[in-house]
């Protein structure tokens, strides 16, 4: 069996024209050889997979090349060139830095940058994850990088430019790799799959492409995995089952149900997608991509932003159609808020059926607004109240609600006395059909308002009887504990206060209780619940409550562990003869 090699280094560019997506840095890189102008130091950053190492290669390769093309690339002829491909060439050394990071592998590299080279012009380092060196690495190499020898050029790669300290960016040519656009890697998947002899579907490189968000490397990766899946005929339909994808078409259907406000459908659809496997966080995502679609068909100078084959482009120019920038725009902020909160939500997929059912409601705000009163006046539809009546009571004749309005009359005095407001009591609105029995009630609030704070000052004019039982001291202390007891519960800060001292019987039913803290007496409703508490028990409602302070002697203090142990052994003194028969220690 033949070693598999991955289409990533197959496939791998040899020469700047073959690069992807890189044009503005492989022309400059390739002037600057023609001019000679090479940098002593050159710094490519970029993200994962978009051709920085293998540009950082084709550099070396060609700046050694002896023969040079009219284009500024290798020849693969010379001596320089063959050893390069057979990894033999002893100019072009690659080090990576996150394996070797610390200051002696710098210092190493220092000492073999000293040694000219034997054959070729210039030897080339190409330090990869240059991020990874160590502070004292970087500070090693500062000087070798700012002033090597005129045969000695270093390429550094990262994929985080803002972790390597800026003495080291200011000495080095920086090249800013961009992701790959959608189309590029499409056509180069083409050209892949054309060249191992695999058919494959338009959308079905698209689908890659957008999955590989922009790398290259991972699209190659990604096309391997996929092949394996279903042989040389890549489908749509493979992919997406491989990549575990929503298919577009729920998509589609998805937002048909939202614009035809189908509630039942439309949660039949999503709990067939859950059913699935598909995640609901994954779904709306997918959603909110399918709305940004169909709002960038909207403007024609937008619909190069997006990304899609011709079939699939004619579906979303259709839906567009049917859709209103109104309801795309609100669809988008309502799945993004649902997305941010999917996480924190512990009923993920009632969330979710929450999110569509509050997009339903963009399409059918009349009906919503229909049923929700929007003015103060009274609202009488007649031909529907007709028609309710007849259906109710068929042979009865539909007849008149009468209305009466609240009439407010503003009177001013001669000696410019302050407006007077006179408003007259409403009436109720009485149906005249008996039959019905319907009383309707217009309801004024600041007449039921009135009417409430008459009937207080009514109560409170009318004098308290007095119920002043007799009760003792025990039968005090009795009820106190049962207080504590209950209100434990509620406010332990409070009874563990009132239950540290006994409280104790004055004259005129005046009970005395001590608090060390002046905060407790101040807990009116604490102290109010102990006071409705001691009448109600005592059958008594001449108590009054008298909060003191004790003095610093009256002052209990806690129990030291000591203390505790010596009050115990006077209740239970077979504890010392358990001690002495098990022959105990105890440690205070």
């Amino acid at each position: 069996m033949d070693n598999f090699i991955v289409s990533a280094r197959k496939y791998r560019p040899a020469t700047f024209h073959q690069v992807v997506g890189q044009e503005s840095i492989t022309s400059t890189l390739q002037n600057a050889i023609k001019n000679n102008h090479l940098a002593q130091a050159f710094l490519f950053t970029g993200p994962r997979g978009v051709g920085k190492t293998t540009c950082a290669r084709i550099l070396a390769k060609t700046i050694n090349c002896d023969y040079l093309t009219e284009d500024m690339e290798p020849c693969d002829k010379c001596e320089s060139c063959t050893s390069f491909n057979n990894n033999a060439s002893f100019n072009i050394h690659e080090l990576d830095a996150a394996s070797n990071n610390s200051v002696d592998d710098i210092r190493n590299l220092v000492e073999q940058v000293r040694i000219p080279p034997q054959v070729g012009r210039y030897k080339v380092y190409i330090i990869d994850e240059v991020h990874m060196l160590s502070q004292a690495a970087f500070n090693a190499f500062l000087k070798t990088l700012e002033e090597p020898p005129a045969y000695a050029k270093f390429i550094l790669a990262t994929t985080e430019k803002h972790k390597i300290i800026p003495t080291i960016l200011s000495r080095c040519q920086i090249f800013d790799f961009k992701r790959i656009k959608i189309e590029d890697i499409a056509d180069y998947l083409g050209y892949v799959a054309e060249k191992e002899g695999i058919t494959t579907e338009i959308e079905a490189r698209h689908i890659i492409a957008q999955k590989a968000d922009g790398a290259l490397r991972d699209a190659l990766s990604t096309f391997d995995q996929i092949v394996s899946y279903s042989g040389n005929e890549v489908t749509y339909k493979n992919v997406i089952e491989n990549l575990n994808i929503l298919d577009y078409e729920y998509y589609f259907k998805v937002c048909d149900f939202l614009v035809g406000n189908d509630i039942p459908d439309l949660l039949l659809i999503y709990n067939n997608i859950i059913e699935n496997g598909f995640d609901g966080q994954h779904f709306i995502v997918g959603l909110s991509e399918h709305m940004r679609t169909l709002l960038l068909l909207k403007n024609p100078s937008t619909i190069e932003l997006m990304h899609a084959s011709g079939s699939l482009k004619e579906k979303y120019v259709h839906q567009a159609n049917t859709c209103s920038i109104n309801f795309i725009l609100k669809s988008l902020q309502v799945c993004n808020s649902y997305d941010l909160s999917y996480k924190s939500s512990s009923n993920k997929q009632l969330h979710i059926e929450i999110g569509l059912l509050e997009l339903c409601s963009i399409t059918n705000e009349g009906a919503f607004l229909d049923s929700t009163i929007t003015s103060k006046k009274p609202v009488v539809k007649t031909d529907a109240k007709e028609k309710v009546k007849e259906y109710i009571t068929p042979k009865a004749k539909p007849k008149q609600i009468e209305e009466e309005k609240i009439e407010t009359i503003t009177e001013k005095n001669v000696d410019n006395q302050p407006e007077e407001v006179i408003e007259k009591e409403p009436k109720n609105i009485i149906s005249k059909d008996a039959g019905n029995g319907r009383i309707i009630k217009n309801i004024s609030i600041k007449h039921s308002l009135a009417a409430l704070q008459k009937k207080k000052e009514e109560v409170q004019d009318q004098p308290e009887t007095i119920i002043a039982t007799e009760f003792s001291q025990e039968t005090l202390t009795n009820v106190w504990n049962s207080f504590v007891a209950s209100y434990m519960e509620k406010s332990p800060s409070f009874a563990n206060a009132i239950a540290k001292y006994e409280p104790i019987l004055k004259d005129n039913f005046e009970i005395e209780y001590k608090v060390d803290s002046p905060i407790i007496p101040n807990d009116l409703l604490s102290v109010t619940s102990l006071l409705e508490f001691l009448k109600n028990e005592l059958s008594n409602n001449q108590i009054t409550l008298i909060a003191v302070t004790p003095s610093k002697n009256e002052q209990k203090t806690a129990y030291t562990d000591r203390e505790k142990f010596a009050e115990m052994t006077k209740k239970y003194p077979a504890i010392l003869k358990l001690k002495d028969q098990l022959n105990l220690e105890i440690d205070f």
